[in-house]
């Protein structure tokens, strides 16, 4: 089984990429994968086993 994790991503004036990046990565360690990124609303869905 699937469970799903949606973030709205909140742009800044500044380092935005880096910004970015460092939320990917740890959302990653805890086992999320990306699944979409939607540029028109900001927001990110990601994905990982439930019975990890």
């Amino acid at each position: 089984m699937k469970e799903y994790k949606v973030i709205t991503w909140k742009m800044g004036m500044t380092k935005n990429e880096a910004r970015l990046e460092e939320t990917l990565n740890l959302y990653s360690r805890e086992g999320w994968d990306v699944t979409h990124i939607s540029e028109n609303s900001a927001r990110i869905v990601f994905e990982r086993d439930k019975n990890r």
